[in-house]
């Protein structure tokens, strides 16, 4: 009888495990990562760039990883906080800036690491000259551990020479030169 007792004991143990068990095991395969491809990492800009449209401080910021560096188009002044990601956005969101990709090159480091740098032209209709500006960029993307892709790193430089010609956007099927 005492040992009917022990099994069953340890049945109702076991059967009480089960839900963390089986939690575990959905959060292991929500994480298992697999290569992003090259598509993958371009929607990460577009998620950016309609981030920005949201005119939303708030929303832009919450794509940067919490230990992320912006080094932004428009301030002479690195961003490496949360709040001071989001005080740049406060300060620049007004210019409602809209990004095009005129060159781009993607590399896949690792199944949770990619980067895409290349030439942006942003619309800013809401600044004072509704002018544009063409700049250099550079994206690190990281997916956190439930998988989500954040922006790690993210440096912007305006061309160094005047651009007096607006570039052309990137063709959606082209593919960048070798």
């Amino acid at each position: 009888m005492l040992r009917l007792g022990i099994v069953v004991a340890a049945f109702a143990a076991l059967a009480a495990c089960a839900p963390a068990t089986e939690q575990k095991a959905a959060d292991a395969s929500a994480t298992a990562a697999t290569a992003p491809t090259e598509a993958d990492v371009a929607a990460l800009f577009d998620r950016w760039n309609a981030a920005l449209a949201t005119g939303n401080p708030d929303t832009v910021a919450a794509l940067y990883a919490e230990d992320a560096v912006l080094e932004p188009t428009v301030s002479n002044n690195v961003r490496s906080t949360p709040q001071e990601i989001r005080e740049y956005f406060v300060e620049f969101l007004p210019s409602r800036p809209q990004g095009t990709i005129n060159e781009r090159y993607i590399d896949i480091l690792g199944d949770n690491v990619a980067m895409d740098q290349g030439v942006y032209t942003f619309d800013l209709p809401g600044a004072a000259e509704g002018r544009w500006v063409t700049a250099r960029y550079t994206f690190v993307y990281t997916r956190e551990p439930g998988g989500e892709w954040k922006i790690e790193h993210h440096h912007s430089s305006a061309m160094p020479e005047p651009v007096t010609q607006r570039p052309a956007p990137l063709a959606a099927a082209a593919t960048p030169p070798a």
